[in-house]
């Protein structure tokens, strides 16, 4: 009897084609780069000020054109194309975020990344962030572990919260450090923040409300596949493909403390 593949198990394979195009798209991003100076790429601004490139809408076309050979049956999802709600319609996903960390771009901190991440059944099941400037692709993909550069990695080991090393929004610093934590430094582009969290470095991250899916996806399959977990503050795993893009505060820590980070959290984050 001929067994039907899984749709999920599918996409999953094909994480190291995703990591061919997130090299790829780097490597286009890198042709504006300039570290330590302005970029030499055209800038506009969004309405609410956000600033973007002609390097992002270069990333943007380059992985919508080429993405549907890995993915043919996906909707599409990017920062910097307008959103079509025909991708509701769809079981599976592409979400792109073609450079998180725009204004770390333009201003040649090499702290910025591209995020890429397969959504199958609204479940993240492929995730690739890539940082070109720092040398570094963090790459998950379900049932298949997490990996820096090619290497495994796991979150941290702590057993409980006491003395984490934590990264969170600033106004949240006087209170987290008052209570003996350590604070991280703050890395401009949000996926590639949470993907440190799977390598062990930080061990807890909160996140002000208001990321958007294309922040977030990729980080999240590679969190869940190093140990860890990413949610709301509810604590509920994270669906994708809705409506609405939003999220509310974010905490991503090792399975063994979540639920205490997201005590930790709920109190912290009463006043953002």
């Amino acid at each position: 009897m001929h067994m039907q593949n899984d749709p999920a198990t599918d996409l999953a394979a094909q994480l190291p084609r995703l990591e061919a195009l997130a090299r790829q798209a780097g490597d286009i991003a890198m042709g504006w780069f300039r570290p330590g100076a302005r970029t030499t790429a055209e800038v506009t601004y969004k309405n609410g000020g956000s600033p973007v490139t002609e390097a992002d809408y270069a990333v943007d076309r380059f992985l919508h054109d080429n993405i549907a050979a890995i993915a043919p049956d996906a909707g599409w999802l990017s920062e910097e194309t307008l959103d079509n709600v025909a991708r509701l319609t769809r079981t599976q996903l592409v979400v792109v975020d073609p450079i998180d960390g725009t204004t770390a771009f333009t201003r040649g901190d090499d702290r910025w990344s591209v995020s890429i991440a397969l959504i199958d059944n609204g479940r993240a099941v492929a995730g690739v962030v890539h940082a070109p400037a720092l040398g570094r692709t963090y790459a998950a993909a379900l049932g298949r572990g997490a990996t820096l550069n090619g290497a495994p990695i796991f979150v941290s080991g702590r057993a409980s919260l006491a003395g984490a090393r934590i990264v969170a929004p600033r106004p949240l610093h006087p209170q987290l450090e008052q209570a003996g934590f350590s604070i991280a430094p703050r890395v401009p582009s949000l996926a590639l923040r949470l993907a440190e969290i799977a390598g062990g470095g930080v061990d807890l991250a909160v996140a002000a409300p208001n990321s958007r899916d294309w922040d977030i996806a990729a980080a999240d399959v590679i969190i869940r596949e190093a140990g860890g977990l990413l949610t709301e503050l509810e604590g509920a795993p994270l669906t994708y493909n809705r409506p609405r893009l939003s999220r509310g505060a974010l905490v991503a820590a090792p399975k063994a403390i979540h639920d205490e980070s997201l005590a930790l959290a709920r109190r912290a984050t009463k006043d953002l």
